[in-house]
């Protein structure tokens, strides 16, 4: 099962240990499941470790040596045009690359991804929180 993840649950599983963001990034590391991310998650938890939380950039790094996840560039913007209605451009790019990605989950924290409920029928892809996503795994 490929799953995209957004930059915040990267952030949260490397941060926070013992929480669905790290159980993701664990059953990744065991090869339960597939995380995809783009470069532009990359690159955003990358910097907000550098900024925030320097003391766990060896987290991600380890990751990356490891158990790596499947890294795809960003989306091009044709892809992105059509979420804008619903989301602000970079929640659109992200929404374009989970797409794009043929991910079978968009996992998020991010409340803009549900406000308007028709937009995982819009994009064809589930979109659920850390919580949910592992709740959903015990169904």
């Amino acid at each position: 099962m490929r799953v995209f993840l957004d930059s915040n649950v990267l952030f949260s599983g490397i941060c926070a240990k013992g929480g669905p963001p790290a159980q993701i990034i664990d059953l990744h590391s065991t090869n339960e499941l597939r995380i995809v991310i783009c470069q532009l998650v990359l690159d955003e938890v990358v910097r907000t470790l550098r900024l925030k939380k320097p003391g766990n950039l060896p987290a991600i790094y380890k990751l990356l040596t490891n158990s790596p996840p499947e890294i795809i560039v960003n989306p091009p913007l044709q892809a992105i045009k059509p979420y804008e209605r619903y989301l602000s451009f970079g929640d659109a790019t992200i929404l374009a690359a989970a797409v794009h990605a043929e991910a079978g989950y968009l996992v998020t924290g991010d409340k803009h991804f549900y406000e308007d409920n028709t937009l995982s029928g819009v994009a064809g892809i589930k979109i659920v929180t850390p919580a949910q996503f592992i709740q959903s795994l015990s169904q």
